[in-house]
């Protein structure tokens, strides 16, 4: 483990990429780790409008991808498990789509019926790849309102890598985590959203802005993501009770402890050194 972290933080420093002016963001926590998304709160408003009301009335939760196009785009926000229940819809949006917001691989953008460029409600997608000469031209063009973040892009990857397998209607490119033995699918065999909530940014600590990074940028080793910050000993800290793990920070330094492997605190590096990295990949 502490062998890994080393790593992670190397590859961190080398991979810090240019960030976005911080806006609100939206952090879908799926089976495979969190997925974060930049809104883009000026752009598209009415989209981001439409997009939080579900977020926060909880519609997303317990939601499930349900169709994955493989290299082209991963859809949710359309169902509920268990029981199998559609989302309840609100009112369509306007279309708000802009050839400066063009269908890129990590873009994240509305869905809707065919031949109607102003009938999105609930579903959404991410690009898997450059559609923007399919999106972008028709039906009044596919609205990009958000994009996720570079750390979370392997989560969605991750899921995209998924069997997919035909259900049936409107399932009949459903992602998979496992198959079931026998018998119906399970909740454990659907790639699940468990929540979908709003991020705090310019609100947030130094501390719960590393952290957040860190979560999406190593799902394997902070599970599951976004338990609440607490403090003890003079650290401010979160518990991974999936990976038994504590990250924190004191005294302007970041700190690791895995009490399975080894009962001794471990330094990951400076607090300004991480939040360099977690600002440079949005955080």
């Amino acid at each position: 483990m502490s062998l890994g972290w080393k790593y992670c933080i190397l590859i961190a420093a080398l991979l810090a990429a240019p960030g976005w002016a911080l806006a609100t963001m939206v952090r879908i926590d799926t089976v495979k780790g969190p997925i974060d998304i930049h809104l883009y709160d000026e752009a598209t408003p009415l989209t981001v409008a439409n997009f939080l009301s579900y977020v926060h009335s909880g519609a997303y939760n317990n939601s499930f991808f349900h169709r994955l196009a493989s290299g082209f785009v991963l859809q949710g926000g359309g169902y509920t498990f268990p029981p199998l229940t559609p989302v309840v819809k609100g009112a369509a949006v306007q279309n708000e789509f802009s050839a400066t917001r063009s269908n890129l691989r990590g873009t994240v953008a509305m869905a809707k019926l065919g031949g109607n460029a102003n009938s999105a409600t609930s579903e959404w997608f991410v690009n898997l790849g450059n559609n923007s000469a399919n999106l972008d031209k028709q039906n009044g063009g596919f609205t990009v309102f958000g994009k996720v973040t570079l750390p979370s892009l392997g989560v969605v990857d991750g899921i995209a890598a998924l069997q997919i397998i035909n259900a049936g209607g409107a399932f009949d490119t459903l992602p998979v985590v496992s198959l079931p033995v026998s018998g119906p699918l399970v909740r454990e065999n659907l790639a699940m959203v468990n929540t979908a909530r709003e991020l705090p940014t310019t609100a947030a600590s130094d501390t719960d802005r590393v952290l957040n990074y860190l979560e999406a940028a190593y799902p394997q080793y902070v599970q599951p993501a976004s338990p609440a910050t607490l403090t003890a000993g003079g650290y401010l800290y979160r518990y991974y009770a999936k990976s038994n793990a504590y990250v924190g920070t004191k005294d302007g330094n970041v700190y690791y402890l895995v009490p399975a492997i080894s009962n001794d605190v471990t330094l990951m590096g400076t607090l300004a050194d991480w939040l360099t990295t977690a600002t440079a990949n949005g955080y």
